[in-house]
C-alpha cells in the first residue's frame, strides 16, 4: 500500500488557524502552537459570548421597563403582576421597545395594569 503524506492537509490546517488569528498581538498571530491555543480560547469565549448577550439583553430590557414604570408611579414587578392580572401578553423586548419609543401607549398599560389590581 502507498504512503499518504499530510503535507498538504497539515499545512492548510495551520493556515486556516493563523488565518483566525490575524490581528493577535505578538507570536500569538505568527507562531501556530500559540496561535492555536490564543484561536481556541478565543472561540469558547465567543460560544460563551453568544450565550451572555441574552441574559444581558433581558436585564437591560428589564432595567428600561422599571425606569419607565418609576416614572408611572408604579415599580416594576407590581406593573408585570398587573399586566399577567389583565391578560396582556407582551414580551420585556416589545414593553422595553414601548417605554422607550411610545411613552403614551406605555402609560396606557400601565394604567391598565393598575386597574387589574
Amino acid at each position: 500500500m502507498a504512503r499518504v503524506k499530510g503535507a498538504m492537509m497539515t499545512r492548510k490546517r495551520r493556515k486556516k488557524i493563523l488565518k483566525l488569528a490575524k490581528g493577535y498581538w505578538g507570536g500569538k498571530s505568527r507562531l501556530f502552537r500559540t496561535a492555536n491555543e490564543a484561536v481556541m480560547k478565543s472561540l469558547s469565549y465567543a460560544y460563551v459570548g453568544r450565550k451572555l448577550k441574552k441574559r444581558d439583553f433581558r436585564s437591560l430590557w428589564i432595567t428600561r421597563i422599571s425606569a419607565a414604570c418609576k416614572l408611572n408611579g408604579m415599580n416594576y414587578s407590581t406593573f408585570i403582576n398587573g399586566l399577567k392580572k389583565a391578560d396582556i401578553v407582551l414580551n420585556r423586548k416589545i414593553l422595553s421597545g414601548l417605554a422607550v419609543n411610545d411613552s403614551a401607549g406605555f402609560t396606557s398599560l400601565v394604567e391598565k395594569a393598575k386597574a387589574a389590581l
